[in-house]
Formats: structure tokens, sequence, C-alpha cells
């Protein structure tokens, strides 16, 4: 199978999946990978400048964190693979071209991206298409 076949048949099973939870982006100077596990974070990453963790918004406001901005997270169900070419170019460029910030955190099994809390509405309308367009619909 030819790398755009490929690509195209990732598009078709996109299926992405809203979280219910509102999740926030927070910085922890000094702190190192593996603490702050009570924050419950479910991305944790390790930066010169500090530990920066997304955590649930919840979870922020109990502990008095500061945060920018809040998110929702869409879960890409359909599984991919880390060395798949083209899907988050592909997912980011559609969101762009909508004016949509997208973060997007690569898993094993999927693509988790977090988009602004109020543009999720527009973002799932666009994946959601996208995924329809791929499939003839």
């Amino acid at each position: 199978m030819n790398h755009a076949q490929f690509l195209q048949d990732l598009i078709k099973q996109l299926s992405p999946k809203l979280d219910s939870n509102s999740y926030v982006y927070c910085t922890v100077p000094h702190a190192r990978y593996g603490e702050l596990e009570e924050l419950k974070p479910i991305v944790s990453i390790a930066e010169l400048e500090g530990l920066t963790l997304v955590i649930p918004l919840q979870q922020a406001k109990a502990e008095n964190l500061d945060y920018h901005r809040v998110f929702r997270r869409i879960t890409l169900e359909g599984h991919s693979s880390l060395e798949a070419l083209g899907l988050t170019s592909v997912v980011t460029s559609l969101l762009a071209e909508r004016g949509i910030t997208t973060n997007v955190i690569a898993g094993f099994y999927h693509d988790h991206m977090f988009v602004p809390s109020d543009r999720i509405d527009e973002a799932m309308k666009a994946l959601e298409e996208l995924a329809n367009q791929a499939n003839g619909s």
C-alpha cells in the first residue's frame, strides 16, 4: 500500500471522540518529571524551565495553579502508528484553516488533540466532515 492510500485509510477511521473533561496547561518551575503526581496530569513534559503539566481544570482550581486557557481533548480513536506520515499535519492544517489552535500529543495508540474549549464544537464538526469526505459520505 502506498503512503497516500495509507493516509487516506487513517483519515477514514479518524473517529474523533470528545473527552467530557476540561484541561489546562500549567508549568511548575524547578519541578522534575515524576513529581506532582497528586495533580493527576494526563501529560507531563520536563522542560529546562520546569515541568509542564496538562491537568484537569478542577485540579488546577483546587490547587490555585495559574493557567492561561481551558482546553478540551479530542482523541482520534482510529488506531494510528507512531510512524504514520501526514495524519497530524492533515488534521492540524484543517483546524488551522479555521483559526483553531491545536496542541497535539501522540500516544502509542492514538493522537490526542487539545483544542480551546470555546472552539470545540467547530473542531469536532470539521474532523467529522473530514472523515465523512474520506468515506465518500
